[in-house]
């Protein structure tokens, strides 16, 4: 074993060169993905609309293509999804993710060419293990097992294509050397069933010698939790001693994170990805810092909008060496899965240019901002955070949205939360909330003086279970499914608030 640890190291410190090359040389870095991801699509069907054969340089390609959402589109996906080829991306795209639709109520199908299994997805797992190593040269994780949790969904076929959760489709595909590491087996990673899966996990996986958890950190709480109450634990390393890392992505990590330290004695290292059905973003290169390097290397080349400019008709878009520090950008990629200037609904913030890192901040439509107030869910968890500080409490899962203004009434937040341990006195928590939020965001503060648009936030106290119970009844348990934490509408808070009462009663 000490032998494949050895040549695991190997492996990732080679991956390592390639990823300082990039640090070394941003922009060249990124124009290179572009050309060479133009090249291989100039005789698509997108490519031969758009001109790709005579892109020669970022301004003609900014210039000739036009910036899309999915709606925009989706009849190029179609098309793909019924087995045409050479539509986005050359050759047939065989395989489709199928994104939980977090910027629009409907599911989106994201294609994944085999380029962006093995060079974007599969390299960003590689890249994920050698910057871990690079952090933390001590460590033996490639002694021990991996548990990964991954989306609750079979594999469809659509035409003479399939669709599935991304984790079900990189699972299906992984190469037979990664997955002797990798448990459970592929048989119970790919169970429909959320709750006989994770009966099936904590079988299979309790007795094994895990090293290094993988997952979102939500629905790894879940079974972890349930996984100490079936073998009458108090922490995950009287079963795994040699546990050592959690590499989680997926939701934001600031909610779970006192979660996660109770249910372990010794010191747990958390490492950050950033993924999505999309593509593999960014990955946290430090242990004692939370922002997440952005990969300049993996088949995607990016684009960032101001958020003072998002919306409007011709948006100017940056490129990397164009961004600046402390500012929020709308990301926007073209990948090796065949998505040309696609808008992907996330907010990030640089907090360093050299090399480039980055902290997600938020989603385009997933803020509140109906009284100008500007509220991202970076400000949120920030807030929450100082609120449990201040009441001893730790918030298990949030969803807030705007109480609108009628007649004379003033505006408000209103809030569901679920506590894992409850604040010694759930006004206060309201209070420092409201002064938390304050605190980070301007635009909320100004809202708030002398209650001039915005009254003080309602917070209802969810019951044990409401949010497992209402993604349940929505159809949308385990893996990639997230919940909403801000929303400009009602749609969610009202079902939850509904809910919550009628188990009350």
């Amino acid at each position: 074993m000490r032998i494949v640890n050895k040549v695991m190291e190997i492996m990732m410190r080679s991956r390592l060169k390639a990823i300082e090359q990039s640090i070394k040389q941003p922009f060249i870095t990124q124009l290179n993905v572009l050309l060479s991801n133009i090249e291989t699509a100039k005789n698509t069907i997108y490519g031969k609309e758009f001109g790709f054969d005579e892109i020669k340089n970022i301004e003609q390609f900014q210039q000739r293509v036009p910036l899309v959402t999915y709606e925009d589109f989706e009849p190029y996906i179609e098309l793909a999804r019924k087995g045409e080829k050479d539509v986005t991306w050359q050759g047939k795209i065989r395989w489709f993710a199928k994104s939980s639709g977090t910027t629009n109520a409907k599911s989106k199908f994201i294609p994944i060419s085999k380029e962006s299994l093995e060079d974007c997805h599969y390299s960003a797992g590689k890249s994920m293990f050698a910057l871990y190593l690079n952090a933390y040269p001590e460590t033996e994780i490639f002694l021990h097992k991996n548990l990964r949790i991954g989306g609750s969904s079979e594999l469809y076929r659509h035409y003479q294509t399939q669709f599935g959760d991304l984790s079900a489709i990189l699972i299906e595909n992984l190469p037979f050397y990664a997955e002797l590491k990798n448990i459970p087996n592929k048989e119970i990673s790919l169970m429909a069933d959320w709750n006989l899966k994770m009966d099936a996990i904590i079988q299979a996986t309790k007795n094994e010698d895990v090293g290094s958890l993988t997952g979102v950190p939500s629905w790894m709480l879940v079974v972890l939790n349930k996984m100490l109450t079936d073998t009458n634990s108090t922490y995950i390393d009287e079963l795994w001693p040699n546990i050592e890392v959690f590499f989680h992505g997926g939701v934001s990590f600031k909610p779970y994170e006192e979660n996660y330290r109770n249910i372990t004695k010794k010191q747990l290292n958390f490492f950050e990805i950033y993924n999505a059905s999309e593509g593999f973003f960014a990955i946290q290169d430090q242990l004692d810092k939370k922002e997440l390097l952005l990969l300049l290397d993996n088949g995607i080349f990016y684009e960032f909008i101001e958020m003072e400019n998002f919306g409007q008709e011709n948006p100017k878009c940056l490129t990397i060496d164009q961004v600046e520090i402390g500012k929020n950008y709308a990301l926007v990629i073209s990948t090796n899965g065949g998505l040309w200037r696609y808008i992907i609904g996330d907010t990030v913030r640089f907090t360093s240019t050299s090399p480039h890192r980055i902290v997600i901040t938020g989603r385009t439509k997933h803020h509140i901002n109906v009284f100008g107030e500007e509220l991202m869910i970076e400000n949120a968890e920030e807030a929450l955070k100082l609120a449990c500080e201040k009441t001893n409490a730790i918030v298990a899962e949030y969803s807030a949205a705007p109480v609108y203004m009628v007649g004379k009434e003033k505006g408000a937040h209103e809030w569901v939360i679920e506590f894992s341990r409850d604040p010694t006195d759930l006004e206060t928590f309201i209070d420092e909330l409201d002064r938390g939020l304050q605190s980070v965001n301007s635009d909320y503060e100004a809202k708030r003086y002398n209650n001039m648009t915005l009254n003080r936030p309602l917070i209802h106290k969810a019951r044990k279970g409401l949010f497992i119970d209402w993604m349940k009844r929505r159809g949308k348990l385990g893996g990639q499914n997230k919940i909403p934490r801000l929303s400009n509408t009602r749609e969610y808070i009202e079902p939850l608030i509904a809910l919550n009462q009628s188990q009350e009663k």
